[in-house]
């Protein structure tokens, strides 16, 4: 169903783009990953190849596929298998049919960026987007034992700056009219170049370093709530305008409470040094 928008204009095209893991998903795929094959402290490995700044923060599952002894064993069917068991978040398949063509006004290229490994991608959301608009880290696997070899593209940090600029070229859309979604660290620098460049920035975590930098933040379980932001931001539409799309779907906006979120730490002041003082 479309519903109207206030403009008889022609629609104006968006390029919408998506992080994957816990913006789309409620599991990290490399976690999935870790109990499929039964690799251990996974999480400990992640966070020292982060505190060591050794790559692109994203991009630690990469290098643990390629260099760490327990995922060496990983193959194209493991990553596959990952993707069935990656729980993701409700009606994602309805925010794609929105963005595509339910608004009049208004048509959205939607699209996954993410540093997770692309056939866990495109298994998650298989029937739901298409694989071509799957951007995720692409391995180089040996033709005869099918061992990961070497990596072709890994959308992390600046790589997904990289990223979005080919879809924006290839899509002939002004930067202007750029949406990204995403949930944590790795998307801070996404981000920032889509705001320095007019574009709009959604948040759907409460991670600190987001909260400054993205334009709206939405807490949810369902796919869909990003849509509210769009509506009221982008379109102009009032609540009851947004509340009527949603229930033409077949869905309510049982809670919508907004809020601002201040992060703040208090400490005490230390005493005074009477040494010095005097």
């Amino acid at each position: 169903m479309t519903i109207r928008a206030r403009s008889l204009s022609p629609p104006r095209r968006y390029l919408v783009a998506s992080d994957f893991d816990q913006t789309l998903s409620f599991n990290d795929s490399g976690a999935v990953l870790s109990a499929l094959i039964g690799a251990d402290r996974f999480e400990s490995k992640v966070a020292g190849l982060s505190r060591a700044s050794f790559v692109q923060q994203g991009a630690e599952l990469a290098y643990l596929l390629l260099h760490d002894p327990e995922f060496r064993k990983v193959r194209r069917e493991h990553l596959v298998e990952v993707g069935r068991r990656i729980r993701l978040k409700q009606h994602i398949d309805v925010l794609t049919r929105v963005l595509a063509s339910g608004i009049e006004g208004l048509e959205c290229v939607f699209n996954v960026i993410s540093a997770a490994p692309e056939e866990v991608i495109q298994s998650a959301l298989e029937g739901i987007v298409p694989a071509e608009r799957i951007h995720g880290t692409k391995f180089q696997y040996d033709p005869d034992t099918g061992e990961i070899r070497g990596i072709a593209r890994v959308p992390a940090g600046y790589g997904k700056v990289a990223v979005l600029g080919e879809l924006q070229h290839t899509l002939g859309i002004p930067r202007d009219r750029v949406i990204y979604i995403g949930d944590g660290s790795s998307d801070v620098h996404v981000m920032l170049h889509v705001n320095n460049r007019d574009g709009f920035t959604i948040a759907v975590s409460e991670n600190k370093h987001l909260a400054r930098i993205a334009k709206r933040t939405v807490l949810s379980d369902n796919a869909l709530s990003v849509l509210v932001p769009v509506l009221e931001d982008i379109v102009g539409w009032r609540s009851a305008e947004i509340r009527t799309l949603f229930e033409s779907y077949g869905l309510t906006l049982q809670e919508w409470e907004k809020a601002r979120t201040d992060w703040v730490t208090v400490g005490e002041v230390p005493p005074a040094d009477d040494a010095a003082v005097a």
